[in-house]
C-alpha cells in the first residue's frame, strides 16, 4: 500500500500536474494507493479549482480517506519525542504515523522532511 503526502497530491492534481503520469502508472500497475484524512484536510484547505476537487474525488473519494486514530496518535507522539526539533512538524509526523501504522510506503515530494523518521518507508516510483 502507498499513502500519498500532500506535496505529491498537489503536484499530481493541480497546476501542470507533473506527478500525474507516475501516479497513473502506479494505479495501472495495480498499486493500492490511499489518502490519509490529514492529507485530505491539507488539500481541501488550499485554494482548489473545481476540476482539481473533482479529480481528487474521482481518484480518492473523501469517504475512503484513512482516519487518524489512537494508534496513529501514539506513533506520531513517539516520532515527535524522538526528534530534537519536532515542533512545527506535527502534521508531517501524523501523516508519517498513518503510513507506519499500516505498514505502507509514503509517496512524498518533500523527502527531506520524512527521510530520517524511523520505521517509515518512502515510495520511489520506477
Amino acid at each position: 500500500m502507498i499513502l500519498l503526502d500532500t506535496s505529491f497530491l498537489v503536484d499530481a492534481l493541480s497546476g501542470p500536474r507533473r506527478s500525474a503520469p507516475p501516479l497513473r502508472r502506479e494505479i495501472e500497475r495495480g498499486e493500492r494507493i490511499a489518502l490519509p484524512s490529514l492529507v485530505l484536510y491539507e488539500w481541501l484547505r488550499g485554494p482548489r479549482l473545481r476540476e482539481e476537487l473533482e479529480a481528487q474525488e474521482a481518484l480518492f473519494p473523501r469517504a475512503t480517506a484513512l482516519p487518524f486514530g489512537a494508534d496513529e496518535a501514539a506513533i506520531a507522539a513517539g516520532l515527535h519525542a524522538g526528534l530534537a526539533r519536532g515542533r512545527g512538524r506535527e502534521i508531517d509526523l501524523a501523516i508519517a504515523a498513518c503510513a507506519i501504522a499500516r505498514d505502507a510506503a509514503l509517496w512524498t515530494l518533500d523527502v527531506d522532511d520524512f527521510a530520517a523518521l524511523p520505521d517509515l518507508r518512502l515510495f520511489t516510483p520506477g
